[in-house]
């Protein structure tokens, strides 16, 4: 017998859904940080913070509560000012930013602070919080909008955190369980080890789901559905929206899913043909086996898609 909504809708907020308690304390974590990183930034150099937001699966309602599958990061956008975005390299802002947090944190209240991609990531020590801050150079002309930069190979995209947080609000307007769909999908994700699978990249795809298929049917046929659009697909069809402003960009990747903010913007363009290939078989398994557990009314099976949490009920 298939799961019915009630049953994961109670998985979904006892098990999946970050709790309110936790969601405040968070918040309370990252609103220091950025007090401290503001005032550290404040007449001591010539970065000029012009606007902070939370971004994100945090700001967007689609974040795991943390277990020891699903890790808690937040990300957190600083638009800056005084820069020129013809010149500027995450390498510079990066290193400032770095070194800020280590005036900031002297006493190692965090584990480490990194050096990623296009972030500064902080991992505090008591709640396990990961705070990714990503500095964003302020496009003036266009508000929410600015460039971010790679530290790896000096290129920049264009990118707008409120209007990404404002496309996923917007598919839970047309479709109340699309977050609930978006954090089971990453629960698998997580439990299977698909690392390569990025949850921006998921919520892009299961907005394509929906797009395409419509919201009909129950939550667990719809998260069948968008198993077997990976595995159908293979991921090898370009994916794009409404949102997204002619021209689109042309791209040669394995996988293409357009940034909804930024037409030039290929989220997936990391993943790999080989990574491709194995995204596409790792779908296809779980969704016989969810098939299978549906038809058997198992819960240990289920428990091979969504790990030992699993439960439907007290």
């Amino acid at each position: 017998m298939a799961l019915t909504n009630t049953e994961l809708r109670y998985y979904d907020s006892n098990v999946l859904r970050l709790p309110a308690d936790k969601r405040k304390e968070y918040h309370a974590q990252v609103d220091r940080l950025i007090e401290e990183l503001r005032k550290s930034v404040k007449g001591k150099t010539e970065i000029k913070i012009t606007k902070v937001v939370k971004a994100g699966s945090f700001a967007k309602f689609t974040i795991l509560r943390k277990t020891t599958y699903d890790p808690v990061d937040v990300d957190v956008v600083f638009y800056i000012s005084g820069r020129d975005a013809s010149k500027e390299t995450l390498d510079s802002l990066s290193a400032t930013i770095y070194e800020l947090l280590i005036k900031i944190y002297p006493n190692k209240s965090v584990e480490d602070f990194e050096i990623q991609r296009k972030a500064a990531t902080v991992t505090f020590v008591g709640t396990g919080l990961s705070v990714d801050i990503v500095p964003v150079i302020e496009d003036e002309s266009r508000p929410g909008y600015g460039w971010q930069f790679d530290i790896h190979d000096g290129s920049k995209i264009q990118t707008c955190a409120p209007c990404q947080i404002q496309f996923v609000r917007d598919r839970k307007n047309q479709d109340g369980d699309f977050r609930t769909l978006v954090r089971m999908a990453k629960k698998w994700r997580n439990y299977a080890e698909i690392k390569p699978l990025k949850s921006f990249a998921i919520e892009l795809i299961m907005a394509h789901v929906l797009a395409t298929q419509g919201k009909e049917g129950s939550i667990e046929q719809r998260f069948r559905n968008f198993l077997l659009y990976i595995a159908q697909s293979g991921l090898k069809d370009q994916i794009s929206f409404p949102e997204n402003t002619l021209p689109l960009g042309s791209f040669s990747d394995p996988v293409v899913i357009l940034d909804p903010v930024y037409s030039f913007n290929n989220v997936t363009s990391r993943i790999s043909e080989a990574e491709r290939q194995e995204i596409v078989t790792a779908a296809q398994e779980a969704w016989e086996t969810v098939n299978f557990a549906s038809v058997e009314d198992d819960d240990a099976v289920w428990k091979e898609v969504f790990g030992p949490g699993f439960k439907v009920e007290d």
